[in-house]
């Protein structure tokens, strides 16, 4: 059977720790001589992520590493999300779509939410646009209310880069995205008990 990708996230053992980064594209110049510097920031705004397993016997461990296998290095993307943040900490009601084309940037304009909610998104939480292989996952910057009709402006981060379409739906539980490998080479390690030991990292794929 051919390898569809994004791949989802093996279920046999859950993530055992996981570090998220935030990766901005930003040239910073600074003085030797008076230590005064200046800033400059490009578009380049990106996931980055180091996953540790659990300990494993072979059975459980058989799956991650074909499941690796399966990416080939840098070639294959999944779909991931922060575990812990797979509920909102706002209380996200409603059925929420993108209000308006032609949106990009920090900024998105979305209805559809319940009425009138102060905190409807918190600062922290997450949005998804797209999905599988569209799928990209950004996190709310500020805390969000909903006014009377059920409109919301998020500001997010990283900056949305292709415009999604309006009325496109925006998932608020359960959020992914896109990511790749951030290398070529995948490996794990065997104890003495016969425990798996593995890990890997990845990077925001894309397009």
């Amino acid at each position: 059977m051919a390898i569809s990708y994004p791949l989802a996230l093996p279920t046999v053992t859950q993530i055992r720790n996981i570090s998220f980064r935030q990766i901005n594209a930003v040239a910073y110049e600074q003085s030797p001589f008076t230590f005064a510097g200046q800033a400059q920031a490009g578009a380049g705004q990106m996931w980055g992520a180091d996953m540790m397993l659990p300990p494993m016997r072979r059975t459980e461990a058989a799956v991650w590493v074909a499941w690796l296998t399966s990416l080939r290095g840098q070639f294959g993307t999944f779909t991931m999300g922060d575990q812990m943040g797979a509920t909102a900490i706002g209380s996200a009601g409603g059925s929420p779509v993108v209000k308006g084309a032609s949106q990009t940037g920090q900024d998105l304009n979305i209805d559809g939410a319940t009425v009138s909610q102060t905190g409807w998104l918190k600062a922290g939480d997450y949005i998804q646009l797209g999905s599988a292989a569209t799928a990209t996952l950004h996190q709310v910057l500020a805390d969000a209310d909903s006014d009377g009709s059920g409109n919301v402006t998020l500001t997010v981060w990283p900056s949305i880069r292709t415009s999604p379409l309006d009325d496109a739906t925006v998932t608020v539980v359960n959020t992914v995205g896109r990511w790749r490998l951030s290398g070529n080479e995948t490996g794990w390690s065997v104890s003495e008990a016969s425990l798996y030991g593995i890990s890997f990292s990845a990077i925001e794929a894309i397009s």
